[in-house]
């Protein structure tokens, strides 16, 4: 890891009940979030848009959203992303076949029309130069009404920011989910 995370104990106690929270769900706290910490304004900031794209009216299924979030930390190479997100995924697929299967969203029959659809769109922003065409979309407005557009656009954006934080800071997976190596 390239920064040291907070200490628990030096974090504002604002902050020290989120913590907790993590403690709880994953066995400790996120690594990621030790070191956004550091800076409690951003990392405030950084929840607020987390939690307005993972709240439960979301017009985005939750599966979609994680398997979304997979896909990313994959192509930004975010072993702690991939780690995380893989394991939401399985929870909220009831299985690991689909989140094992995401890098193969093309050949592999078990997503959906709009799984499928989101995941190319995943591709195309996630890619140098933001790769969306007018064929894509167009797909995307027939599959999704605006606003749910603009959601699923602002969460492949967040989890770009996210993979990308995380990779530069090479911030290891904490053995949340146990996956295949995937490209």
């Amino acid at each position: 890891m390239r920064v040291m995370p907070s200490v628990l104990s030096d974090l504002p106690l604002i902050l020290r009940p989120l913590f907790w929270r993590q403690r709880r769900r994953y066995g400790a706290p996120l690594t990621p979030a030790l070191v956004w910490a550091r800076v409690p304004r951003l990392y405030g900031a950084l929840l607020a848009f987390y939690a307005a794209i993972e709240r439960r009216s979301s017009p985005l299924p939750p599966l979609l959203r994680a398997l979304v979030q997979v896909r990313v930390s994959q192509l930004n190479h975010c072993a702690f992303c991939m780690d995380l997100n893989a394991s939401i995924a399985a929870e909220r697929a009831g299985s690991m076949d689909k989140a094992s299967a995401v890098d193969r969203w093309r050949e592999h029959d078990g997503f959906d029309a709009g799984e499928r659809l989101a995941l190319e769109y995943a591709e195309a922003m996630s890619q140098t130069g933001c790769l969306v065409d007018d064929d894509l979309s167009q797909r995307l407005r027939k599959q999704f009404d605006e606003p749910t557009l603009i959601e699923l656009t602002a969460l492949i954006a967040f989890q770009n920011m996210s993979a990308r934080f995380n990779a530069a800071l090479d911030i290891a997976p904490q053995g949340l989910c146990r996956l295949p190596d995937q490209a």
